[in-house]
This record gives C-alpha cells, structure tokens and sequence, in this order.
C-alpha cells in the first residue's frame, strides 16, 4: 500500500493480489482510498488489473489526486 498527504487529505493507492494459475501470471487489481482527518472521505471501486503492485499502487493514488481536484 502506497500513501501520501494531498491537499490535506491521506490517500491511499492498493494494490490487491489476483490470483494466478499455472498459466497466466498473477496480476494485481488497484484501487484508491482517501480519508481526512479520522474520516472515511471515499474509495474508488477497481480500477483496473496490473501487471505489478507498483502499477496498481500508482493507479489508486491518481485516482485519489483527481477526485480530490474535482471534489475537494
């Protein structure tokens, strides 16, 4: 999990392990999370599948900075 303060918001990017079979590597589902204060502001619902932690990571945390342009 990747978090950082943002306009005074914390936000949060997850990255969510998919499982993999024999087949086809595992990849990693990505969301976002964004709280102020003590409080529960949002969370994104997935954003996408990703080849890496990183990437899925790095997509909730863009998600969180772009709700927070439009909203905050």
């Amino acid at each position: 999990m990747e978090a950082e303060v943002y306009k005074g918001y914390a936000i949060w990017g997850h990255a969510i392990r998919e499982h993999g079979n024999i087949l086809w590597p595992a990849r990693y589902a990505g969301n976002g999370t964004i709280t102020k204060g003590s409080k529960f502001v949002e969370a994104s619902g997935v954003l996408g599948s990703f080849k890496t932690d990183e990437d899925a990571q790095v997509a909730g945390l863009a998600w969180a900075h772009a709700w927070i342009e439009r909203h905050g």
